[in-house]
Parts: structure tokens; sequence; C-alpha cells
């Protein structure tokens, strides 16, 4: 444990995953930031999140730590990039998916696949990071059990779990303090929403020698589709380790009959270690705020989804990337007043639609699929597999294959962006298009830290003009500009425009073909003043 500060510029409730992406974002940029998180050391017992999607890894890349975990992720991510529903892991195969969750090569699309990994390795190497961040304390063993606002700062109470109680002052503070937040409490917030009626029950277990045995070959995960087991499983890692979850049972029937459960989805009689347990169900809710004052919520302080497609985890990340470099732009002195407040009317409908896709994810699982006819010889269980097949196909293939919500999803009202013209539509408030570099190059790698001035139209005059006006515009307003060179006239139908503003979090802030008559006002637009 770091010792405990009496003050600093962020204070960041909850070391988890967007907890620390939040500082990692935060202390790159010179900001001083302390997590404060209860756990000394990360579990290994329930994986949780298992998908790091292609934005993330994206965020990872720009911090330096993608390599870091791809090294580290036990599965690596060529090593299947398929789903399989089956009727046991030893049963019949009815259908399958390639290509999913962003672990195909996406050529110009991204720079980065996705990755399948333990969120707890994650988590690990998150920690490594804002250790190595001299602006970051990470300070384990104590919780935030509330706080007081004032004009100027923010006074947050931490306890150690053993009577002592300290007051830490901070400028701005962050609750991503997970679904029980204290910070959401002390702000008045609650969830809105719905519960899901159904119980899961979810297990890691060891299994040697299953990979083995399964006779569908290697996939990130198994959908099983019978009577007696119908649920997902996946291998951890390659040694004998597993993770799953088991639709429709509750904690009392999983505690006493896990292993018979295994067994059955399975199909295999084999020896299973049950390593530890996690009973849950299914939550689709948002916080009816998630700022006031001087204080933030993101990830599941905020928002609650059901995590079939792997959004959850991704989803706060994102909340992290938004919320730091708006903070550190505002303690730096050149993010304007209306910034901050851009942060819940950015995040807001991004939540929203992961929840709606979510939801919709699970209209169809196992248990909707169930037919005793799907295990039979002949002629009768040939057509019952290949009617399933087609309803599989038909309704998951978006929930595997979801590159649009990744990737595509923009800021339309956000009120930073500057609204393109009508012949130029469809990229402002969204990601900037990649494109690859050489061999192994990125257009990412090339952004500067803060904003950045992407020149693409080399055939008239006008991104020259470009270039001098919001150069001087940015040096009389205080704003951090790093001009991006691309003058290539094979690119202009690739970006859609000639000269784009893009922003920290590689979403652009405005664009046009021609150089405009103020570029102070863009800069102001797009940094909150």
């Amino acid at each position: 444990m770091n010792e405990l500060p009496v003050a600093t510029q962020v204070l960041v409730a909850g070391g988890g995953p967007v907890g620390l992406a939040t500082a990692v974002e935060l202390g790159r940029r010179g900001i001083d930031c302390v997590v404060i998180e209860p756990r000394e050391v990360v579990s290994h017992a329930r994986p949780r999140c298992k998908t790091v999607n292609i934005r993330t890894m994206e965020h990872l890349r720009r911090w330096g730590l993608a390599d870091r975990l791809r090294d580290r992720a036990p599965l690596a991510v060529d090593w299947s990039q398929d789903i399989v529903f089956c009727t046991s892991l030893a049963g019949y195969e009815l259908s399958r998916f390639t290509g999913v969750l962003g672990l195909a090569d996406g050529g110009d699309r991204y720079t980065e696949r996705g990755q399948q990994v333990p969120q707890f390795v994650l988590e690990e190497m998150l920690r490594e990071a804002v250790d190595d961040l001299h602006p970051c304390t990470l300070v384990t063993g104590w919780s935030v059990e509330g706080l007081t606002q004032k004009p100027d700062e923010v006074q947050v109470t931490v306890t150690d779990g053993n009577g002592r109680s300290e007051v830490i002052t901070a400028e701005y503070v962050v609750g991503a303090d997970g679904s029980r937040s204290a910070v959401r409490e002390a702000i008045g917030a609650s969830y809105v929403g719905e519960t899901a009626l159904r119980p899961n029950f979810g297990m890691v277990f060891r299994a040697a020698g299953l990979r083995e045995r399964v006779a569908h070959g290697p996939a990130v995960q198994y959908w099983t589709v019978n009577a007696d087991a119908p649920g997902i499983l996946g291998p951890l890692d390659l040694d004998g380790t597993w993770w799953c979850v088991a639709f429709g049972l509750d904690r009392e029937t999983g505690l006493a009959h896990g292993r018979e459960w295994i067994r059955a989805a399975t199909g295999v009689d084999i020896d299973v270690e049950i390593l530890s347990t996690d009973p849950w169900t299914a939550r689709m809710q948002l916080a009816d705020r998630v700022s006031d004052g001087r204080v933030f919520l993101a990830g599941d302080a905020a928002h609650l989804n059901p995590p079939f497609g792997g959004h959850g985890l991704n989803t706060g990340v994102g909340d992290a990337v938004d919320l730091g470099w708006k903070l550190a732009a505002v303690l730096d002195g050149w993010g304007g007043p209306e910034l901050l407040d851009s942060y819940a009317s950015e995040r807001r409908p991004v939540q929203d639609r992961v929840i709606a896709e979510a939801t919709a994810n699970m209209k169809a699982l196992p248990t909707d699929l169930v037919s005793p006819e799907l295990e039979a010889y002949g002629w009768a269980g040939g057509r019952a597999r290949a009617a399933v097949d087609s309803r599989i196909q038909e309704t998951k293939h978006a929930e595997f294959h979801a590159l649009d919500l990744v990737l595509d999803t923009g800021y339309d009202d956000s009120p930073i962006v500057v609204p393109a013209a009508e012949e130029l539509p469809g990229r402002v408030g969204y990601r900037l298009p990649h494109v690859r570099l050489g061999a192994d190059g990125s257009l990412y790698d090339e952004l500067g830290p803060d904003l950045s001035l992407v020149l693409v139209d080399g055939r008239t005059a006008a991104a020259t003009e470009a270039a001098a006006g919001f150069r001087t515009a940015a040096e009389r307003r205080g704003v951090p500009l790093a001009v991006v060179d691309l003058r290539r006239p094979e690119l202009q139908d690739h970006f859609g425009s000639g000269i784009l503003l893009v922003r920290p979090d590689q979403h652009i802030a405005w664009a046009a073909d021609e150089a405009p008559a103020e570029p102070w006002s863009v800069l102001d637009r797009a940094r909150g003043a």
C-alpha cells in the first residue's frame, strides 16, 4: 500500500479496470491522481470480463500497454476466433461463428484486434501501469465512505476497515467504485431500470485434459444447448482452467449440483475441481445522473448491462477515457467551462445503446433453443439441428459481430463538436477512420496527446492555410495542438474531408474541405469554451 496523501487533483474511488484506466489517462497527462481501492490484491477467483474489445485495445496501444497485455494473455489472439453452439462439448455441433468479437484482422479498419483475457490479468497490468506513472498513487486497503463538496474542492472521507478514518482533499472526484458505489450514494444518484428474473450461476473450474476431449476444436466460447445444462463454457488458459455460466441455476442449486452441471455441459465423465462460484442476475440499469458539481460517475457505478456481447467493462473504459482527457484539459487550463458538462451528454447515449443491445442479446439464450430432437439420430435429428442452426445464426450474429457498436458509435449531439456541412456527412463526432502507415504503423500513433489537426487534401492550398490559422489560434488560446500532415489525394475519400480536428480520444471534433474563417471559434467549441 502506498502512503495515504492529504490532497490531490483527482481522487478516483475504485481500483478496478475503469478506475485504473481513469488514472492512466490522467497520469499520462501529468495530473496528480489518487486511486482508493479496498482490495490489497487482485482476486483470480472470478475472471468476470473476458473480452477486451478493439476500442479498448486501441486505447491500450495509445498508453503503450497493448503489447504488454497480449504478452500476458493466456490465450493468444490467433489461438481461436470462433464461438461454437453445441449440445455438449463432446456432442453435436449446432452452429459456428468465426472472426468473432473483433479477433480477426480488420485491415485498415482498426489498428488493434480484440483480445480474450481474464479481467484479473488486465487489472494487474493496469495496477503496474499506475505505479509506473509518477503523478499517480494507488492506495489499497482503504475505501471511500463519503464526501463533502465545497466551491473549489471535495473533501473525501476514507476508512481502512479497522476504525481509522482520514480526509483527502481533491479538486475532482471520479466514482468508479462499482454497483454498490459510495460515491453514487453520496451525490444522491440512483439506478433506474430493470433486473432480469432468471438467475445465473458462474463457476471457474479445473478439468485436466478436457480441452483434448472437445469434439469441436478450439473456440473462445462454447454455448451448450441441452435441457440439463444450458449455458456457456470457455477456456481461461491452456492448462485446464475453465469458466462457465449456467443459465437458470440459482445459488443453492449451483452450490449443490455444480459438478453435475459441468459434466452434463461437457458430455465428458471427467474429474472436476470447482475453484470459485459467482451467482448473478442480469441488470439493465442507468444512474439517473452521472455528475454533481465536481463529482462524476464512471463504469458500473453509472451503468449496468447484461454481459452478453462483452460490452460492460469496455464501455466503462470508454467512460474513463472521455472523462480523463476532459478533466486533464480543465486542470491544465485549456479546457473551458462547458467541457466537463459534455461528459454526460456524450456518454449517456452510448450507455443507453449498450444496455439496449446487450438486453436484445439476452433474448436468445440456450434455454430458449432446447429441443429433445437435437441429439436424435437420423433424419429427425438432422432436421432439428438444421433448424436451430438457422435460428442461432439469425439471432446471435449481431452479438458476436458488433463492430458497428464498438467502432461506429459517435457523439451526434455533443456540445463540443462542430456540426459538419451537409455535403460532409457522418464523420464529425465519430472515431477518426483508421489508416495503416507502413507494415506496423498506424495513423493513431502519429496523433498528438491533446488536439490534432490532420491534413489530408494536398490538391489545394486549404490545408496549408488551415494549419497556419489553427497554429496561431492555438498559441493564443494556450491550447496544445499537433499538426499531422497526411496530404495524399487517395485518402480524401477515406476520411470524407480534407482537414480534420481530432480530439485526444481520437474522435473528430470538426471537419471541412476549406480552412475556417475563424479557427479560434472551432477550437473554442472543441475545448468547451
